[in-house]
């Protein structure tokens, strides 16, 4: 009998298998970062051969680390970077263009387009989102634009597209398909009847036979069984599928309404479940499927999207290099009393929620002559708290529900100085889990679901554990001068590129 799942987390700057026990303990993984690729400011882009090159590598990595067979894991979950769009020949599997990764803002002027065809609201209400660059809808467009001969192509049904778990799947099963949660990022998506949209499709000019199949998140059905010649000794079937904050929700186990999570990876996304209600945002918020288990209703959640918080410490380290590592900032921030007035908005491919404004910039204010690397890296952190605070204040408006806690994970909450920050700026209880890696983690409860590795929600929810729970003791005065700064950084950010010198 089968004693593990695994799951492929697919996100923003690296691959990682992991394989996970019956208690949710992950227990091997391995993992790998891919090229960034910077073409033009504000744009980015990922090589998706070498995407999957990595995600073959760490598959087979994480199982001989700890000598486990593939015949020990019972299924594989997906999930990924969402709203990050590929292309590629149906006959040959090659990729037409290099994937445009959802941070980039080369669509900012067809978004515009759009919002002054007055058709805003029209996409609002069937996708539950915001007309934006950050969605794949106008990246796949572009590519069929910008390649030549590729519109014929993809009308003649010759070309695909994919988000990284559609193009993931593809390369281990051969099947072409996603599920709702991934499909409600596309602007392509009618998330009130989850099915693909006829009209937003000839809207935006993505012909239909480009499109994936649609599966639920987690499908006893499967997405396929992985070929062996594709990666040696795998043939297990792939059971889940979940962009990487829904699987992030569903690793915290937030299953019942009200429940809110805020995972800090390159960008931090906080996710309310909202139950098999749409709650609409009037703040800037976006509704989006939280999952769906096989034949049940979808679930829905609200979601604030921030675009850049680990990806500003990516860039200490390797843009100014004022830090060796990711783990130095903790000691660094300690430092220092405060940040010595410096705040630093990280707006470097625009601002998300509650914003959404594709024309901000990165923002560093308050700079002295006694500034230091220290106070940079403390403005940095608490930049990521802020973000986080300015979408915590807009849900509560949005579903009239109180957040007075709040679930965190990713990379960034292994640092207890911003677990404690966030506690303080918020003025709210952090609750850290054991098993910080929740997105692989959701992708792993998705498969062992379907696969019947686990028998339900409840032995799920039996699995999460806090690690530490982090409570406030910052004066409401300091908390509240702060976070008026932070709001006067952002002002200053905002509309500071214009669309003629992106």
């Amino acid at each position: 009998m089968p004693e593990y799942v695994g799951a492929i987390d697919q996100g923003t700057t690296g691959t990682r298998f992991a394989v996970f026990n019956r208690e949710g303990e992950m227990i091997s993984s391995a993992y790998e970062e891919h090229t960034q690729i910077f073409p033009r400011p504000g744009w980015v882009e990922h090589n998706p051969v070498e995407i999957w090159q990595k995600t073959r590598k760490v598959m087979k990595d994480a199982l001989e680390v700890r000598g486990i067979e593939p015949s020990q894991i019972s299924s594989i979950g997906v999930t990924n970077q969402r709203e990050t769009t590929v292309i590629w020949d149906k006959r040959t599997g090659r990729p037409i263009h290099n994937a445009i990764v959802w941070q980039c803002r080369r669509t900012a002027e067809m978004c515009e387009s759009l919002k002054a065809a007055g058709l805003s609201e029209l996409f609002s209400e069937r996708t539950g989102l915001v007309i934006d660059p950050y969605f794949s809808g106008t990246k796949i467009r572009w590519i069929l634009d910008r390649v030549p001969g590729a519109l014929k192509r993809a009308r003649e049904g010759e070309l695909v597209f994919g988000n990284m778990d559609t193009w993931i799947i593809w390369n281990l099963t051969g099947e072409h398909v996603t599920d709702p949660t991934n499909a409600s990022r596309t602007l392509l998506f009618d998330i009130g009847c989850c099915d693909w949209d006829d009209e937003l499709m000839e809207i935006i000019g993505v012909p239909d036979a480009m499109l994936p199949e649609l599966r639920a998140s987690s499908d006893p059905g499967t997405y396929g069984n992985v070929r062996e010649d594709r990666v040696e000794g795998f043939t297990m079937p792939i059971c889940g599928d979940l962009g990487d904050q829904q699987a992030a929700l569903f690793g915290q186990t937030c299953f019942r309404a009200g429940e809110a999570k805020n995972t800090y990876g390159t960008g931090s996304f906080m996710l309310e479940n909202t139950g098999t209600e749409r709650v609409v945002s009037k703040n800037g918020l976006l509704t989006t499927v939280a999952y769906k288990l096989g034949d049940d209703r979808a679930r829905y959640a609200l979601e604030g999207s921030i675009f850049i918080t680990g990806a500003a410490v990516q860039w200490l380290r390797d843009g100014l290099r004022i830090i060796e590592n990711a783990a130095e900032t903790e000691r660094m921030a300690r430092c220092v009393q405060d940040s010595g007035g410096v705040y630093f908005v990280p707006a470097f491919v625009g601002l998300g929620a509650p914003y959404w404004d594709p024309y901000a910039r990165g923002t560093i204010v308050g700079i002295t002559r006694g500034t230091t690397r220290e106070h940079i890296v403390r403005a940095t952190l608490e930049s990521m708290c802020f973000q986080t605070r300015d979408v915590a204040e807009t849900m509560e408006e949005d579903s009239g529900l109180e957040v007075t806690s709040l679930r965190v994970d990713g990379g960034a909450t292994k640092n207890n100085f911003l677990c404690q920050l966030q506690s303080d700026l918020m003025g709210v209880q952090v609750l850290r889990p054991t098993v910080q890696e929740t997105t692989a983690l959701g992708a792993a409860y998705a498969a062992g679901l379907a696969s019947g590795f686990w028998n339900d929600l409840d032995e799920l929810q039996e699995n999460w554990i806090i690690d530490r729970t982090f409570e406030s003791s910052m004066d409401h005065g300091l908390r509240e001068s702060m976070y008026s700064g932070w709001k006067k950084a952002v002002e200053r950010a905002e509309n500071w590129a214009s669309s003629g010198d992106r």
